[in-house]
């Protein structure tokens, strides 16, 4: 599975090529530094990987009388790395929500009937997931364990309830569509 930052930045050239600035800005719009600060430098140095990796081909451009500029746009092999983790990133769950934010910008590269499938397995194992957990959860228990370890389990489990709240609040997205 590739890095977050590997993530964002593929998502960003898989929708069109982009220079490492438009990169940049794309993320300032975006408002990500709020749940997910990319500093400029990690752009840099994750492109410089990716393209080593041969996940993106850099194609020098030459605008007026300024320097060249680096575009990238994504490989073949670069598709199909970031297909299969947005696939891995939404059938999983991870304390570090980041991971299925990064993935939920991009799921239009999906057909609808491909995300619609891909959320409703990620809801299937969020609550599984929860199950589990509260299994945990009973009068024994807690009187064995400290209040601070109920209490942080018990965060655990409002953190995938949130997850399981912002996932069907996507997968709503499709009761109103005839797919």
């Amino acid at each position: 599975m590739l890095s977050k930052p590997a993530t964002m930045l593929l998502g960003l050239i898989y929708e069109k090529p982009l220079n490492a600035y438009e990169i940049i800005k794309h993320l300032k719009y975006m408002n990500v530094k709020w749940w997910f600060n990319i500093a400029d430098s990690t752009v840099y140095s994750t492109l410089k990987t990716l393209e080593k990796k041969e996940f993106i081909l850099g194609t020098a451009e030459k605008v007026g009388n300024m320097p060249d500029r680096t575009v990238y746009s994504l490989s073949d092999k670069g598709k199909d790395e970031f297909i299969a983790s947005l696939k891995a990133s939404v059938l999983q769950f991870n304390y570090d929500t980041n991971i299925f934010s990064i993935a939920a910008f991009f799921l239009n590269i999906f057909t609808p009937e491909e995300q619609q499938e891909l959320l409703q397995e990620r809801l299937t194992i969020l609550q599984k997931y929860r199950t589990e957990i509260e299994k945990q959860v009973n009068p024994l228990w807690e009187n064995e364990v400290s209040t601070v370890h109920v209490a942080n389990v018990k965060r655990m489990i409002d953190l995938v309830d949130a997850e399981i709240i912002g996932t069907k609040r996507l997968l709503a997205i499709y009761s109103d569509k005839q797919i």
